[in-house]
């Protein structure tokens, strides 16, 4: 079988510099998938962008060959006119692009989105091509389509506009699919149905796909070839058995070890102790009200019902689930940033056996010392820093805001932290654009250590991260939390990443605590339908493990749909069960 599509010698550049993607070649055959592997700033997306000709302004392709041999014919793109590149488009190749809220129009309803691409590539009537995008939404798994298309992309959750991105893709029936990152910022279980929903529409059209990650795991499950890339150069190709079962080239070995896996253990691990607690959350809910239409009350909304967690000091607990599960809503509360329901409680305790903090209860005063010893590390590193302060303004203002030291001293403690982080001095007069994804999220956790807190809330710090800047900010974590005595309390989906950093880990799904074990317990014996599906729904580096989307399907299911002893619903919800010493389980006993 031909080569469907293949990039022979492609060299990037900007302006003058020196060339950013440097002599690429690689080849995707019908039906078969190819992944480009490596870091951020590796080239793999510049060097997808440059088949369909969409690169930056100042880009330029300065040598090379990309040549589509499809339907159509044998047609070179990288000598085509900007006017028949436009019919190639959307029609013959297709892409994905990483973030689906960036690349939908907030403006437009989803189904008008998607049929634009009929209207400029087909030829059918109004009426036949809204059908076809039906017939699409309802392909990719939308449970109803009318109201997808009909839909604005904010009223959609992060798994759903994935979806409408993927339909985009394919409402034409292309021959080449460009996937970039498609699945880095979902959760693990909407991850392994969207992989699945490529792997199916892959089958049923013959498609070839072009898998732009960093996931190795993902690459396992997905990829026939693959082509390792860092620093705009291939560093390894071959089939896949061979690279990820014996991979040749150094960097991919540091790949495969910076990976984080579920660990495979022989016994559970002993109860946590719970005897001196910085943080405890007793019996907390939060209700939300929709605002509704002038002449009809607003929905009410339970984030999250009865939830009662314990932070021991200077451990760590993590709070795993997928989206709109509820854990950030409880680290809000856990902040005082929300206030729970009536008869919620949160107690904090800075110092070891001295005066408590009710942060449901506190004033002007309480509040502000409540601050200095409770911190929060965000997300999205590129959106909690100030793109106009300087990274010494931004880790000085925590000092000035609360009065401590003079100027010279609160630039000192700022170099300070930014050695603790592992970062130079030289960096304190930069902005943030300056600086790549790890190291902003360095930034922000050293910003976050400058008023020397006692606890740390870290919300999925780690998510949208390549695997080796990942690990360096979990090291990064553990070492600190040893060397202050810190306590965490850790938001994630992935539960890879809380096995490496957790002592104790409550699964949640719609607001409620499911199961609560130490790591080893949870991996050891999984007992909630939810939990094994979160586990089976990890993806690994391996060919011979691939995902259960049958486990990931049962249990991110409807809850009514799990075994009768798990069930649960608005009005009947069974108690958490403690089933063995330290792992509780939400289960009709």
């Amino acid at each position: 079988m031909s080569e469907l599509l293949t990039v022979e010698d492609l060299t990037i550049g900007f302006h003058d510099a020196d060339p950013v993607v440097e002599k690429v070649s690689f080849s995707v055959r019908s039906g078969e998938t190819l992944a480009l592997v490596g870091e951020s700033g590796s080239g793999k997306t510049l060097s997808c962008r440059a088949v369909l000709r969409i690169l930056p302004r100042a880009a330029r392709i300065r040598s090379g060959r990309i040549t589509l041999n499809g339907s159509a014919g044998r047609t070179v793109l990288t000598a085509l006119s900007e006017r028949r590149m436009r019919a190639i488009r959307g029609d013959a190749v297709s892409m994905i692009f990483q973030e689906p809220m960036r690349s939908l129009s907030p403006l437009h309803r989803i189904g008008n989105q998607v049929i634009e691409v009929l209207n400029l590539h087909g030829d059918q009537g109004t009426k036949a091509a809204r059908k076809q995008v039906l017939d699409t939404f309802e392909r990719v798994g939308f449970p109803d389509p009318e109201r997808a298309y009909n839909a604005y992309p904010f009223e959609m959750s992060g798994g759903m506009r994935q979806r409408a991105m993927i339909a985009m893709a394919m409402v034409a029936k292309p021959e080449v699919l460009i996937a970039d990152e498609p699945t880095t910022a979902l959760d693990v279980t909407t991850q392994a149905q969207v992989l699945g929903l490529i792997k199916d529409l892959q089958r049923d059209t013959g498609m070839a796909v072009i898998l732009v990650t960093h996931d190795l795991g993902v690459v396992a499950n997905m990829a026939q070839h693959v082509v390792v890339m860092n620093k705009g150069r291939v560093m390894e190709s071959g089939p896949a058995p061979l690279v990820l079962g014996d991979p040749a080239h150094g960097y991919t070995r540091k790949l495969f070890a910076a990976a984080p896996a579920i660990p495979q253990v022989a016994n559970p691990a002993p109860a946590p102790s719970h005897h001196d607690l910085i943080l405890d959350i007793r019996g907390v809910s939060k209700t939300y009200t929709m605002r509704g239409a002038s002449w009809k009350a607003g929905a009410t909304v339970q984030a999250c019902r009865g939830i009662d967690l314990k932070v021991p000091r200077g451990k760590t607990l993590a709070i795993v689930g997928e989206s709109g599960s509820g854990k950030t809503t409880c680290a809000r509360i856990a902040l005082g940033a929300e206030l729970p329901d009536p008869g919620g409680e949160v107690v904090f305790a800075p110092e070891a056996g001295g005066p408590t903090i009710a942060v449901h209860a506190m004033d002007r005063a309480a509040r502000t010392a409540f601050q200095r010893k409770a911190q929060m590390v965000f997300q999205d590193p590129y959106s909690s820093l100030s793109p106009r302060m300087r990274v010494v303004d931004a880790l000085t203002e925590p000092l000035e805001i609360h009065r401590i030291g003079n100027r010279r001293d609160r630039r000192d403690k700022a170099a300070e932290m930014l050695a603790m982080v592992g970062l130079k001095r030289d960096m304190l007069y930069r902005y943030p654009h300056a600086f790549s994804g790890g190291q902003r999220q360095r930034l922000s956790i050293a910003r976050a250590l400058t008023l020397d807190p006692a606890l740390l809330v870290c919300d999925e710090p780690t998510s949208a991260l390549d695997v080796s800047v990942q690990e360096q900010i979990l090291t990064l974590l553990e070492e600190i939390r040893d060397r202050v005595g810190l306590s965490y309390l850790f938001i994630s989906h992935d539960l890879a990443v809380v096995a490496r950093i957790a002592d104790e880990v409550a699964v949640m799904r719609q607001g409620l605590v499911v199961e609560q074990a130490p790591p080893d317990t949870l991996f050891h014996s999984p007992r909630h339908p939810y939990t094994k599906a979160l586990i089976a729904a990890q993806p690994t580096p391996d060919i011979a493990r691939p995902i259960d989307l049958r486990l990931v399907s049962q249990g991110a299911g409807a809850p009514s749909s799990w075994p009768e002893a798990f069930r649960f619903s608005e009005t009947a919800v069974p108690a958490l069960a403690e089933l063995a010493p330290g792992h509780k389980v939400r289960c009709h006993v």
